[in-house]
């Protein structure tokens, strides 16, 4: 009986620590991000008067298809991630998922993420939703070895959620759509920059060229991504000015806007880590504040 519940414990303790490892590939974090983009979208574009059920399978099919798209992306990079501080302990990396796991899971996610979008949204979503994992996987992943290109590349697959929602909305892409997929495309590049700058050590081991300026973190740099971050002050009134939401979310963008920008400047005063630490995370609170912000103002 002993050994029978000491074995039961052990088998249960291995089950645990692979369904972690697997969960671990998704990055549920950045997966729920791509959920909660897409359902911003969905709202903003039904005007409020939405199907749960279709919310939900649609944010649930964009998590799945993203996490598809970040396991494929970390079998690639699998032999740069060991040699890399803070990816080396990753479930690829270590062995915990071995490669053909790894394929297996990414295509049985990304499988019941795409069949989910097809039977709650619309073809063009579902399009969609594959153009940013072929971007993602196969055209962002191996070109972050090759320049700064990559971070426009991968702004596209990163700035498509929103737009996912939107056109699972109404069926069709639109200047609106292209308004909410703009604010987020140029959010991605202080977003990217700043966690380039702030893991520079990392990923020069990996060989890694993120950072514009020929991967200097530099003065020029830094403007650079003050200038990016600047032009999301305009771009946060766009969904007011074409109707898609009021005055309020418009204060609260440019408040928001202002105030990611103010870090901007202490980046490109004493370029240092801290100070990109500071963007990073302004970065992580701009986005949903803003969303947020523009979802309240309408329903």
């Amino acid at each position: 009986m002993i050994a029978t519940k000491y074995n039961n414990e052990i088998s249960l303790a291995l089950i645990t620590a692979k369904a972690k490892d697997y969960l671990a590939l998704l990055k549920f974090r950045l997966s729920f991000l791509v959920a909660f983009s897409s359902a911003f979208g969905y709202v903003i574009g039904t005007k409020g008067n939405f199907d749960w059920l279709n919310l939900m399978m649609l944010s649930l099919g964009g998590f799945l298809v993203s996490g598809a798209s970040i396991t494929l992306n970390q079998i690639q990079e699998k032999e740069y991630d060991k040699v890399m501080k803070r990816t080396s302990n990753r479930p690829l990396p270590t062995g915990r998922v071995s490669d053909l796991e790894a394929y297996i899971y990414a295509a049985l996610v990304g499988f019941i993420g795409f069949v989910l979008l097809m039977v709650y949204t619309n073809a063009l979503t579902t399009m969609l939703s594959l153009l940013s994992l072929v971007l993602y996987a196969f055209a962002y992943t191996p070109l972050k070895r090759k320049g700064p290109i990559a971070v426009f590349v991968g702004a596209i697959p990163g700035a498509l959620p929103p737009l996912l929602g939107w056109v699972a909305a109404t069926g069709t892409i639109g200047i609106e759509g292209l308004v909410i997929f703009s604010i987020q495309f140029f959010w991605q590049f202080p977003h990217f920059w700043a966690i380039a700058w702030v893991a520079d050590e990392d990923y020069k081991k990996a060989g890694f060229k993120l950072l514009p300026n020929g991967g200097s973190k530099d003065l020029n740099t830094a403007i650079q991504i003050m200038i990016y971050t600047l032009f999301l002050i305009p771009l946060g009134l766009l969904p007011a000015m074409s109707g898609m939401t009021g005055a309020t979310s418009a204060v609260v963008a440019t408040i928001c806007g202002i105030l990611f920008l103010t870090q901007t400047f202490s980046l490109m005063k004493d370029g240092s880590r801290k100070s990109a630490l500071k963007i990073m995370f302004g970065s992580f609170f701009y986005l949903p504040i803003v969303q947020i912000a523009y979802l309240l103002d309408q329903l």
